[in-house]
């Protein structure tokens, strides 16, 4: 993944954040799961960046190895 992803995706979670925060402090429930659930979208798109990056790894070094 790109970096504009990568920041696009820590500012989602940043704005759930925000919502979750906004909503305890107003006492709208509604606001608050918002925010919870835009967290946990921005986690499962960071964790499969992480996934992907992993892999990329993976090849890079079975790439060099085979190479040698």
């Amino acid at each position: 993944m790109g970096l504009g992803d990568k920041i696009q995706n820590k500012g989602q979670e940043l704005a759930g954040k925000a919502k979750e925060k906004v909503g305890e402090a107003t006492g709208n429930e509604d606001l608050v799961a918002e925010g919870k659930a835009d967290q946990a979208k921005a986690g499962v798109k960071q964790a499969g960046e992480k996934v992907k990056d992993a892999g990329a790894e993976v090849r890079d070094t079975v790439r060099d190895t085979l190479g040698k």
